[in-house]
């Protein structure tokens, strides 16, 4: 028992062997703050890459920039917090998930609250470093909408010419995209990734969606994403109008991604992943019981004759 505590790292100092015991044996404060934390390092690198961009107006990056900025920053969450929480950074990814009994109800108001923690104090972590940069870019005048707007840096906000009907169409189809290849990325029985290789997959999933299909609405498929930073903004200067723009454009974030979610995911598991074949490793295991079987039956006919 004592051996299943420790890691089984052992350093030699003088002689004597030192063991590194786990801390935290408690499955949901470990799961928590894996998944908390590996949602900090994915919005530090995508919010850290969009502040760069719109500060350095186009000196230091363009748009692919963002588009690599949360794809590889994906990656480095997965590679943070996969083996822990699954490293989800997504509460629609969380939800559905539920949904489709690869993870326990229980579970998912915790990793909600990790997603928006680690989404915060990304945020207020960005603020932070970018601050002198942001308020030489607008005077220091904080805006949500306008030549010189910053609160996009945070959150997301529609296109001028997008409708509240277009935007949620937008992100339900988009959410819907991220759910079905991470459905094909995790199937066993048809292409998954390879092992080891999951974060970069997973990166150039999130990296082809903002490619693709970022230009209406700016790809939050993900409402911890979106709602944690647009909070944050509100209290750190940008006020109630980051509720207010793009026509109360706030809840489309949040309500969207976790029915595209579902959405994608379902069709995935309706249209391949339920019309799979046995594999040939079944098919020969359910051959070698049978053979057994008759084997044994064969055993006891004999027995029997010889007895008679």
């Amino acid at each position: 028992m004592k051996e299943s505590v420790d890691l089984g790292v052992s350093q030699r100092k003088g002689g004597n062997a030192t063991r590194t015991k786990v801390w935290l044996k408690n499955e949901f404060v470990r799961v928590g703050l894996a998944e908390s934390f590996c949602t900090y390092v994915m919005m530090v690198f995508g919010l850290g890459s969009v502040a760069q961009v719109v500060t350095g107006q186009g000196v230091f990056g363009q748009y692919l920039s963002i588009n690599l900025g949360f794809g590889l920053g994906v990656a480095m969450g997965v590679h943070v917090g996969g083996k822990v929480s699954g490293a989800h950074m997504n509460a629609a990814v969380s939800f559905t998930m539920c949904a489709f009994g690869r993870l326990a109800w229980k579970m998912l108001p915790l990793y909600v609250f990790a997603q928006l923690l680690g989404s915060f104090l990304a945020a207020g972590t960005i603020y932070g470093i970018y601050y002198e940069a942001i308020y030489d870019y607008c005077g220091g005048n904080l805006t949500v909408t306008g030549v010189r707007a910053t609160a996009g840096i945070f959150a997301t906000y529609p296109a001028p010419y997008l409708s509240l009907l277009a935007g949620f169409i937008d992100q339900v189809f988009g959410t819907a995209m991220l759910l079905l290849c991470l459905m094909a990325l995790s199937d066993q029985k048809n292409k998954p990734a390879a092992a080891g290789s999951e974060p970069v997959a997973v990166g150039l999933l999130v990296l082809i969606i903002g490619i693709s299909l970022g230009s209406n609405s700016g790809y939050a498929i993900n409402p911890t994403r979106d709602i944690a930073p647009r909070v944050f903004t509100a209290i750190a200067g940008w006020g109630v109008d980051v509720f207010r723009s793009g026509n109360g454009w706030w809840w489309v974030p949040l309500v969207a991604p976790p029915i595209g979610g579902v959405l994608g995911a379902g069709l995935y598991k309706v249209l391949v992943e339920l019309h799979h074949p046995q594999l040939p490793e079944q098919v020969g295991g359910l051959m070698e019981e049978l053979e057994e079987t008759v084997s044994l039956e064969k055993q006891k006919n004999n027995c029997a004759d010889v007895c008679v």
